[in-house]
């Protein structure tokens, strides 16, 4: 009913319908449709029949499919069914009044059609997980009503609350079917615990809270879109070996361990990271070469079975000035991110909090300890390679998943994102890019479509500036009280600051500035692979 009353439930099947035509064509290309409430309902989609026909399972604690076959069909024969149905869906539900939600019996009775075959189960939630298989509670409330509890025990709310999705997670993963989940909605959805099938299948979260009709059915689409059409592989195998002396510690990211040596992968595509740390068991012989060796072992979308091999080699050295000289600053950030992100739901937030600085403060007291030269005591000496690197740290001590006041499901969905994040997308996250876009037209000899960015100061900010602000994920756009009025109605079609609404959707108005302002908006979500919101 939720998804009804905020338009999820028309958006989704608004995006789902112009997705199809982006799908691969072939006979290995297989599509089923079904909806959920208290119970779930498929659909038969097969050509013969005039239109799409009902099927509702009512049993949600032991749950089947309805038909052995023929809920899953090949595109090329239902293509048409398919549309009408999405068109349908909408209206079909319009006057629905449940409120509970069986959202575990729905993915397990998905999977059951799915198992035969594998592949990928795209499922939209908006409210709790209410009724059936893994019905949860409102956890939140309940977190808040015992504060007296003590805050150490505030991060049991980012640990799934029972293990039932878990366990059918790691049977999904075990016949290759991955699972994303897209949440559109406006209360708390407990993605602690719904998170975990994405992660154990390869997959991932997308997270629209508070979901709105007018700014968030674009960004549906487009992710969505680049769901399906990005590079990816499924039944996918990883390892990583080392030479002698050195071995793997642990990996992390979406997926799934059964076995020491090697990662299970239901699912694996261009935006996941899996992040491996190693240890030394034996002495390593100063200017010795160390290989690394990465195989993934995986599936295209036609079928065709990959192997991928990246071979890495790196000199041993003793000397730790050498070791800073050579840095990687974005790498080691990453590692500190997601180690974080890793520490969260096991130990007290201020436990959390002091890890990273800690880490970061041994590191420049290494390079002082042994590498500088003798200076004063109350002189800040920085290694080149890792100068931001304090900057950064206090970035992430203020970012979503390690503030004390972060909303308990907006610090789950920081903790799964980061799971998998990139390299790249990793700094902007905690310390995003700010552009100024009200000189645009005077930046275009940079060279780039994207101006250079500056600082996080308010010193760089004037009060007759525009700027934009952005993470990857999301983005601001911040307005100069003293703003001339002729810039606001060439970017915003407005006069004044107090006309421009605080949801604000970018739309292209026929003038140079605001064309570039798009062109800027545009390449920035390429880069990010992300429509931003």
């Amino acid at each position: 009913m939720n998804a009804m009353q905020i338009g999820a439930t028309a958006a989704a099947c608004s995006a789902i319908s112009q997705v199809i035509a982006d799908l691969p064509e072939g006979p290995r290309t297989m599509v089923g449709i079904a909806t959920f409430d208290s119970t779930i309902h498929f659909y038969h989609l097969k050509r013969a029949l005039q239109q799409p026909l009902m099927l509702v399972v009512p049993d949600i604690q032991d749950v089947y499919t309805p038909l052995q076959s023929d809920v899953i069909v090949p595109l090329s024969e239902c293509r048409q069914h398919l549309e009408l149905l999405l068109e349908s869906i909408p209206t079909m539900f319009q006057n629905n009044r449940t409120a509970e939600s069986a959202f575990g019996a729905a993915i397990k009775a998905a999977f059951l059609a799915m198992k035969s075959t594998g592949g990928k189960l795209l499922v939209f939630q908006s409210v709790l997980l209410s009724v059936g298989i893994g019905a949860l509670s409102a956890r939140e409330a309940e977190g808040r009503t015992n504060i007296s509890a003590g805050e150490k025990e505030a991060h049991k709310l980012l640990q799934p609350a029972d293990k039932t999705l878990k366990t059918m997670a790691i049977e999904f993963a075990e016949y290759q079917v991955c699972v994303d989940v897209f949440l559109t909605t406006q209360s708390y959805i407990d993605i602690a615990s719904i998170s975990v099938v994405p992660r154990t299948t390869g997959g991932q979260v997308y997270y629209y809270h508070p979901f709105s009709v007018l700014s968030d059915t674009a960004k549906l689409y487009n992710d969505l879109r680049w769901n399906i059409t990005r590079p990816q592989g499924f039944e996918a195998v990883m390892r990583v070996r080392c030479s002698q002396g050195i071995q793997v510690q642990e990996y992390l990211g979406n997926f799934c361990k059964r076995i020491p040596t090697d990662i299970d992968l239901a699912g694996i595509d261009c935006d996941k990271t899996i992040m491996v740390t190693l240890k030394h068991d034996d002495k390593l012989p100063d200017g010795s070469e160390f290989a690394f060796q990465c195989a993934l072992l995986y599936t295209t979308l036609y079928g065709q079975r990959r192997i991928r091999v990246t071979n890495l080699s790196l000199s041993v050295t003793s000397m730790l000035s050498s070791l800073f000289r050579v840095a990687d600053l974005d790498a080691q950030f990453t590692c500190l991110l997601k180690q974080a992100a890793m520490d969260i739901p096991s130990s007290p937030l201020v436990q959390v909090r002091e890890q990273p600085v800690n880490t970061c403060i041994n590191i420049l007291l290494s390079y002082r300890k042994f590498c500088a030269t003798v200076s004063s005591s109350g002189q800040l000496i920085l290694p080149e390679a890792l100068k931001l690197l304090p900057l950064y740290t206090l970035a992430l001590i203020k970012s979503t998943g390690l503030r004390p006041d972060g909303k308990i499901d907006d610090r789950s969905f920081w903790i799964n994102y980061v799971s998998s994040i990139s390299t790249p997308l990793a700094i902007p996250l905690v310390y995003p890019r700010m552009i100024p876009i009200h000189d645009l037209k005077t930046r275009e000899e940079e060279g780039s479509i994207v101006p250079s960015s500056i600082p996080l100061s308010s010193e760089h900010i004037s009060d007759g500036g525009i700027y934009l602000l952005e993470n990857g994920d999301d983005a601001l756009i911040y307005v100069g009280g003293s703003v001339d009025s002729g810039i606001l109605q060439q970017l915003f079609g407005a006069s004044t600051v107090e006309e421009i609404p605080s949801q604000f959707v970018l739309q292209q108005y026929d003038n140079p500035v605001s064309k570039k302002l798009n062109e800027v908006v545009n390449e920035i979500r390429r880069q990010r692979c992300s429509y931003l919101r």
